[in-house]
């Protein structure tokens, strides 16, 4: 054919083309319709702790580091909601165990914000971070009092003397909301330091004091003056 002639198609191969540009973009409407759906179907079946689901799911190929419009991978959502088994699903198909979200939270950090004890402690034995820049698993224990993980925290290696970002070790926050038996547990480790100061020149038992924690203070200057240290240094900023 002349190369300045149009190509002349018949009627026929022009329906054909036109029937198989419509199956295509029909197939593409199909595809991105399943994917929307198993992207729904992953996010509930990880906050509800459905494992069986997601197991199948990600056999399917759906990404194990799926996140939602939040920024929560499926394994931050499982942890949060306490789904231990969902998390063991996730886990095996190697989700990222130390994805941080938009907040800077991890799936241990939000276990242990919430009291969410199994999960937390399958976290730790798989091998979550438990020192990291910013907070960490350790101050939401202190923060919220809670006394059943301190223990695995420490034992696994979180520092007890970690600065959170406004200088707040474990001890400090603790002593802030108010936790005694979080504080005592504390006191009892010889690594824990009694005179650093956070950002805003305040020792733990005079954060302890600001808050009207009286006997968490004494227990603080006791072991303070059991230990032979002397009264911390008082930073005053003048701006």
């Amino acid at each position: 054919m002349h190369k300045d002639l149009p190509e002349v198609r018949s009627p026929r191969v022009r329906a054909r083309n036109l029937f198989a540009a419509g199956a295509l973009a029909a197939c593409s409407l199909l595809s991105s319709a399943a994917l929307a759906g198993a992207y729904d179907d992953a996010l509930s079946a990880a906050t509800s702790g459905d494992a069986r689901a997601l197991s199948s799911l990600l056999q399917r190929g759906v990404d194990p580091d799926t996140v939602d419009s939040n920024g929560n991978t499926l394994l931050i959502l499982a942890a949060r909601d306490g789904r231990t088994d969902a998390v063991q699903a996730l886990l095996q198909y190697r989700a990222k165990i130390n994805y941080r979200n938009a907040a800077g939270d991890s799936a241990l950090m939000l276990a242990v914000l919430r009291g969410h004890e199994d999960t937390a402690r399958f976290l730790i034995k798989a091998g979550a971070a438990l020192n990291q820049e910013g907070w960490a698993p350790l101050h939401y224990a202190a923060f919220e009092g809670r006394e059943a993980l301190l223990d695995d925290l420490v034992a696994a290696g979180a520092d007890v003397n970690a600065p959170a970002p406004n200088q707040a070790t474990p001890l400090m926050l603790a002593a802030r909301n108010g936790h005694i038996g979080f504080v005592r547990r504390l006191l009892a480790n010889p690594r824990t330091e009694l005179n650093v100061l956070n950002d805003a020149g305040l020792s733990a038992d005079a954060w302890a004091l600001q808050n009207r924690n009286t006997d968490i203070a004494e227990l603080i200057q006791a072991e303070r003056k059991r230990r032979g240290l002397p009264a911390p240094a008082i930073r005053v900023t003048i701006e």
